[in-house]
């Protein structure tokens, strides 16, 4: 019997298994697929030239040094860094792309890294997702040769089975205060001490990535994962992630929408590799952003600005009125 196309992942079908069985694949592509379906990632060599990445990592220094906070992650550098859009942009990262997901694939956004994040565990659906859902990957390359000792990517195989929890799962509400969002209190308050709370019940265990340079890891979109402690005091951990979405899609910020109550912050995203502008569909529909929501980031950015000139209970009158 021939199945379908669905609108979802083919590696999150409930007919992945009769897909893949008598899809014409080789049998090494079928054992690439089969992995990722289960585990939620896969390791893999994407052929990269050593003098390459030695180049990205000179070229990115000047700039790391002058990063004064303890996040030292550049984002987008592939705006003024060619040979950052490049491996973004790589034939061969699409070609295992299409294979995994059975749909064409853009990069939307690079973080280049000199240290390990020491990141808690998190999944990325809840920066980045999609309607339909998963349609979502990062794609981690080790810029250096990765040991325990300078903070190396952990990952909690089979997590990506897991539900996708939404801000709302965890009793907030997404959009009710924009300007918390930014600032971050919420998500750690909540969403991952709630990842770490699911973690520690189901006994969920603990993969650490240890791999040489050049090599590369795609993880799903919901694959629990985070950074390492640094061991070695001083190590760096010099990497590259960029992460992809799939075209045909509606793509959207968990962290700060409300879908239940029609406020969903789509995001303005670029194709990295062509530089054109992403357009949401739905069902090859346009779906054009909501402008209030956006007047509503908008104003509430302008207010954060001007704030320290008046009374605290003025300002917090004002943001709510903006956000009702």
């Amino acid at each position: 019997m021939s199945l379908p196309e669905y609108n979802l992942p083919w590696i999150d079908s409930p007919f992945f298994n009769a897909e893949l069985r008598d899809s014409k694949l080789s049998e090494e592509d079928k054992a690439f697929v089969k992995h990722f379906a289960d585990e939620g990632y896969v390791i893999f060599d994407p052929k990269i030239e050593e003098s390459e990445i030695d180049l990205i990592v000179a070229e990115l220094m000047p700039k790391f040094n002058k990063l004064e906070t303890e996040d030292k992650r550049i984002q987008d550098a592939w705006t003024f860094n060619e040979r950052v859009r490049k491996i973004a942009s790589l034939n061969i990262v699409y070609e295992k792309l299409r294979l995994l997901y059975k749909r064409e694939p853009f990069p939307f956004q690079t973080l280049n890294f000199p240290v390990g994040t020491q990141q808690n565990t998190h999944s990325d659906m809840i920066h980045f997702n999609s309607i339909p859902q998963r349609f979502m990957c990062g794609v981690w390359i080790a810029f250096e040769d990765i040991t325990n000792d300078n903070g190396p990517l952990h990952y909690y195989p089979k997590s990506h089975k897991l539900p996708f929890y939404d801000m709302i799962d965890m009793g907030v509400k997404a959009s009710d205060n924009i300007e918390k969002k930014k600032a971050m209190m919420v998500y750690f308050e909540n969403y991952e001490l709630f990842i770490q709370e699911i973690i520690n019940a189901l006994g969920l265990k603990k993969e650490v990535l240890n791999i040489k340079k050049g090599q590369a890891l795609i993880w799903s979109s919901n694959l629990l994962h985070g950074g390492e402690h640094i061991l070695r005091p001083g190590a760096s951990r010099h990497s590259q992630v960029t992460h992809y979405y799939f075209n045909d899609c509606m793509y959207y910020s968990p962290k700060y929408s409300d879908v239940a109550i029609n406020k969903i912050y789509l995001t303005d995203l670029v194709n990295i590799k062509t530089g054109e502008k992403i357009v949401n569909k739905y069902f090859d529909e346009v779906v054009n952003r909501s402008t209030k929501l956006q007047f509503q980031m908008q104003a509430v950015k302008m207010l954060s600005k001007i704030a320290p000139l008046f009374p605290r209970p003025i300002v917090d009158m004002v943001r709510s009125a903006i956000m009702r």
